[in-house]
């Protein structure tokens, strides 16, 4: 897969028919997937005012990307969106996608009344959090996070 010309991307709705790409690349973030989860996921995440899937088409590559965003109604802090995950395909990275999602997750906030844009990222994606910061993210907290299977 060669390097998507910037000028060649396209930023849209995830489709259903994205399934088996987006499942490829969820793997690509470390978190494996098939098709047919990716299908059953993107039906769930719903309605489209509470969240939005965005992804990175090139013309030639197809879908080099994805970026999954939320709108979070806290009662301890103003309506925010939050980035639940992005993954750029290897070979794609630092190429401009995920700027350019991050872009459409922040201008579609901004539609939906949100103050601010937050993100969670593993302490091990350091090269993640430069991107972050280069786009304008401050780093403002380090936690833990927990989980209980239900």
């Amino acid at each position: 897969m060669g390097a998507a010309n910037k000028s060649e991307l396209k930023i849209r709705r995830a489709k259903s028919s994205d399934a088996a790409r987006l499942a490829d690349l969820t793997g690509q973030l470390g978190y494996p997937a098939t098709e047919a989860q990716i299908r059953e996921r993107l039906r769930g995440i719903k309605p489209a005012a509470e969240h939005n899937v965005f992804v990175a088409e090139a013309a030639r590559e197809g879908v080099i990307g994805w970026l999954h965003v939320s709108r979070q109604v806290l009662l301890e802090s103003e309506v925010r969106a939050e980035v639940n995950g992005l993954v750029v395909a290897d070979g794609q990275r630092s190429l401009g996608a995920g700027a350019r999602l991050l872009a459409a997750a922040e201008e579609w906030a901004r539609k939906h009344g949100c103050k601010s844009m937050s993100v969670r990222s593993n302490v091990i994606r350091e090269r993640a959090h430069k991107f972050y910061e280069r786009n304008g993210y401050d780093h403002y907290k380090t936690q833990k996070s927990f989980r209980k299977p239900l």
